[in-house]
């Protein structure tokens, strides 16, 4: 049998007992408490030094619910509800906060479960192409420090394939990015009572957006889609029906037209391909009966719901909504210019003024294709290196996996490889979402690997 993809470099530390985690968080506010009333000019810096601490230990003691937050933290967008009310500098610091924190997580996880060894991480595509800008030469418009900025932004979505993870904690990130688009509206919904942030918004058409932005609630109802499908697959539950459907559903409201056709192919495929001893025949048919009366009368009646972006765009044919034509000709330009080695890393940020007249009637400066973007930051050298490892990458961790989870997960990155010619899947925040679960089941499927091949090893 193959070995797993991320090989373990260290046993993974035992877990700390949770009386002592805490005696040592009461010592600590206790301590954070003290030097306030000795000191109270010095009472904040004391308070929020005690409380940062208590923070990282709680992370480090319990990394599996540290990351479940911080995952519904990024889904929950508050860096868009903040943004509306004390600018975009406030809603740039949140987004480099929560990178940061993921970072972060990264680090004590390493910590907590040991490291692993992950070769072809997409990661190191970055890394190159980051280190090539620095000696080739960046864009007019990019410093040194942007650039590594955008470098960590672009790898950090992959690094936890650096830590040799547990089957818990893939239980935990599955479950996480399950509830995560409900959360969004759940909260999105307080904030409407609260006149803080729209649940819907206008454009060609309502849209649901959540606590955030329409295409990233389609982003995130994405990823709990295809969770969904993984885990009804393996398991065979009806309960994984309901989150598909209910996913499905969110998708829909959002109107965004490819991520909905790509989720349905992925799944549509799954159910026809995939191998599933828990998920029967007759049971798939049903499913997909079920879908095709559904998608049949909500196209039959359309012409009454036309108030929705979807059915909007299916009755008027629009086209071009996001402005590809008038910007992808500004980024091929820029990749005509350095077509070899491109402008460095985090120059698709930099193309396009943002209080230029495009980006104002755009509402964007981002390309909505990732491949164009690459060419303009890596040339042909960063888009070929960056495809390879993604290839070689997904190749490793496929391997691993057995039955339905190596056939949906093939037809996953399949599917982000196409989304990718058409949205922007590396950039946005959604693909921290996206790729932790996908990194999730990798390591599941790893440790599962391990197990069956231990009478093997000791044998």
């Amino acid at each position: 049998m193959p070995m797993a993809a991320s090989a373990p470099l260290a046993a993974p530390s035992p877990p700390l007992p949770r009386p002592a985690v805490a005696a040592i968080s009461g010592i600590l506010l206790a301590s954070g408490l003290a030097v306030a009333l000795l000191w109270p000019d010095q009472a904040g810096l004391a308070l929020a030094a005690v409380f940062g601490v208590i923070v990282l230990l709680l992370a480090f003691a319990f990394p599996t619910l540290a990351c479940m937050g911080w995952l519904v933290a990024v889904g929950l967008t508050p860096d868009m509800w903040f943004g509306e009310f004390f600018g975009d500098g406030v809603a740039v610091s949140v987004v480099a906060a929560l990178k940061f924190a993921g970072l972060l997580l990264v680090v004590l996880s390493l910590l907590r479960y040991g490291p692993a060894w992950d070769g072809f991480n997409p990661g190191f595509a970055f890394a190159a192409m980051f280190a090539v800008g620095i000696v080739h030469g960046l864009h007019p418009n990019l410093d040194a420090g942007e650039s590594f900025r955008s470098f960590l932004g672009s790898a950090a979505p992959f690094a936890f394939c650096f830590v040799r993870l547990p089957r818990e904690w893939s239980r935990g990130v599955i479950l996480a990015v399950l509830g995560l688009p409900l959360a969004s509206i759940l909260l999105g919904a307080v904030l409407t009572v609260a006149g803080l942030h729209p649940l819907l918004v206008e454009g060609a058409g309502l849209r649901l957006q959540g606590a955030g932005h329409p295409a990233f609630l389609a982003g995130f109802a994405l990823t709990a889609m295809y969770a969904a499908l993984t885990e009804l697959l393996r398991t065979g539950k009806w309960r994984f029906v309901f989150a598909l459907a209910l996913n499905l559903a969110i998708l829909v409201l959002t109107g965004a037209r490819a991520p909905l056709a790509i989720g349905m192919a992925v799944t549509f495929l799954a159910l026809i391909a995939a191998p599933s001893a828990r998920f029967s025949w007759p049971a798939r048919c049903a499913l997909l009966l079920g879908f095709g009366v559904i998608g049949a009368i909500l196209f039959a009646a359309g012409s009454a719901l036309n108030t929705m972006r979807i059915f909007n765009l299916l009755a008027t044919d629009a086209e071009n909504l996001s402005g590809r034509d008038e910007i992808w000709p500004l980024f091929q330009a820029a990749w005509d210019a350095s077509p070899w080695w491109g402008w460095g890393v985090g120059a698709g940020k930099v193309l396009v003024d943002v209080d230029s007249p495009l980006a104002r009637l755009l509402g964007t400066t981002a390309a909505h294709n990732e491949y164009l973007r690459i060419g303009v930051e890596g040339g042909y050298v960063g888009l070929t290196l960056l495809v390879m490892f993604f290839v070689l990458w997904a190749w490793t961790h496929l391997r691993v996996l057995r039955g339905s989870d190596r056939a949906i997960m093939a037809l996953v990155l399949i599917g982000f490889a196409v989304h990718s010619a058409t949205d922007n899947t590396l950039i946005a925040t959604t693909s921290s979402v996206l790729f932790t679960w996908v990194i999730s089941v990798f390591a599941r499927g790893a440790r599962l690997a391990e197990v069956a091949n231990l009478p093997e090893k000791t044998a």
